[in-house]
């Protein structure tokens, strides 16, 4: 078929999940990682690009934005097993001679995304009237980023990147997940007292932010701030209940309840 690259979009991509089943974060994250690498090198050296996360640098403190030489710190099983994978891919550069490159993305957003993250989850929720589990006070800091943006900065990597290098693709701006949360209601047109506070979750970072000017002096730029792309999120789950009504069943009812039926609610956020 004359295939002369390979994007490696494949993963286990849920931090929760991590935190219930690590073990399939490691056998698809890292070890599959390593089959499609082993495969690149034993088909001639195939071009390979891996699709890694801004969750890899850790909480980043201060006012400080990740570059990509910074060191990887990841605090949850996710994280961990995506950093594994960005040393792997590092190291068959290395070792191998394999022309590869790497690309760092912010929170995605847009259509199609699964119900059990954090924008399309409290959407869905929002729109049957069910309280939306906000963890913590909520103050945790996000780069909500298109999912659109995102594809448009890779395949600029893909044909203008340098092999061997790294670029963090995200709108470079932040807001807090309860920002994020006002603004997805006010789209909605619906009431603030569906915020319920509750416990936060195991090792949850306070802080993501990336400097993004080495993808932006290859010419890319985001289409959208987080607040437009929030917006146009949540008009798609508005238009499409056809398509993630019958996900919000079975198995995610189960999940559900495993990630927040127990978790405590908070009298006072925080």
């Amino acid at each position: 078929h004359d295939i002369d690259t390979i994007v490696n979009f494949a993963a286990e991509s849920h931090v929760d999940r991590s935190i219930l089943d690590p073990d399939a974060f490691i056998r698809t994250d890292v070890f599959g990682t390593y089959v499609l690498l082993e495969a690149a090198r034993k088909f001639g050296g195939l071009r390979y690009h891996q699709i890694s996360t801004d969750e890899v640098y850790g909480h980043i403190a201060g006012d400080h934005k990740s570059v990509e030489t910074d060191k990887l710190a990841p605090r949850s099983p996710y994280s961990a097993s995506k950093a594994s994978a960005d040393h792997f891919v590092n190291a068959y550069f290395i070792t191998y001679g394999l022309p590869i490159t790497i690309s760092r993305g912010a929170n995605n957003i847009g259509p199609y995304q699964y119900p059990e993250k954090v924008v399309p989850l409290f959407v869905t929720n929002a729109l049957n009237d069910m309280p939306l589990p906000v963890y913590g006070d909520g103050m945790q800091m996000r780069d909500y980023q298109y999912v659109m943006d995102h594809c448009a900065g890779i395949d600029l990597v893909l044909h203008a990147g340098v092999i061997g290098e790294t670029y963090n693709i995200g709108t470079g701006q932040e807001i807090t997940n309860l920002e994020m949360v006002e603004i997805l209601l006010d789209e909605l047109g619906k009431p603030r007292s569906l915020i319920q506070h509750v416990e936060d979750r195991q090792g949850h970072d306070r802080r993501y932010s990336m400097d993004v000017s080495k993808i932006m002096a290859l010419g890319w730029e985001p289409d959208y701030t987080p607040e437009e792309a929030i917006r146009a999120t949540v008009r798609w789950y508005v238009e499409n209940r056809w398509w993630w009504e019958p996900i919000r069943s079975g198995e995610f009812q189960e999940y559900y309840a495993r990630v927040y039926g127990n978790r405590k609610v908070l009298s006072q956020p925080g």
